[in-house]
This record gives structure tokens, C-alpha cells and sequence, in this order.
């Protein structure tokens, strides 16, 4: 089953795969140097209280987005890593 869905449509929580990044030019470059590459896995870890930005876990770090930049992000969520996520409590 093929569940793409873009990362702005993610749901806090929720995990997946990079499957593809098409933003272009600078904001296409400023994406791919923070590690959103193709076959990451990532999870939503918050949004701002009126959605924007998104903040995401990927390779040991959290990052910040906005929601402009995540559509650009299509995530493949059917492939979410199979790895239990800690919080702090």
C-alpha cells in the first residue's frame, strides 16, 4: 500500500521515510543541508500553537520547519522506522 503523505500533513507523533524532496533553488539547498534527505526517517515531535512552525526528529537532532517548506517533503509513512521513540517525561 503506498501512504504518501507531505510532511506538513503529518500528524504530531506520527513517524515515516523521506520518500522525495522537490522544493528547488535556495530553499531546495537549505533542506537537503539540514539532512532532509530521501530514506531519513523522521518524526513530528510539535507544532506551534496556531501550526506553524512543525518541529521534526531525524538523525539525533530536532529541527524546525515551516509549513511552506514542509509541503515540499513527501513522507512515506507506510514505512515508519521500526525503532520505539523516548520522550522525557
Amino acid at each position: 500500500m503506498d501512504s504518501k503523505i507531505s510532511l506538513r500533513q503529518m500528524r504530531v507523533g506520527q513517524q515515516g521515510r523521506i520518500a522525495s524532496v522537490t522544493a528547488l533553488g535556495e530553499t531546495g539547498r537549505r533542506i537537503r543541508d539540514m539532512g532532509i534527505i530521501p530514506g531519513t526517517s523522521v518524526s513530528v515531535v510539535g507544532r506551534a500553537p496556531l501550526k506553524d512552525p512543525i518541529a521534526l526528529r531525524l538523525s539525533g537532532v530536532t529541527i524546525s520547519l515551516r509549513n511552506k517548506e514542509a509541503e515540499y517533503i513527501m513522507i512515506d509513512v507506510s514505512e515508519a522506522p521500526s525503532e520505539a521513540v523516548y520522550t522525557a517525561a
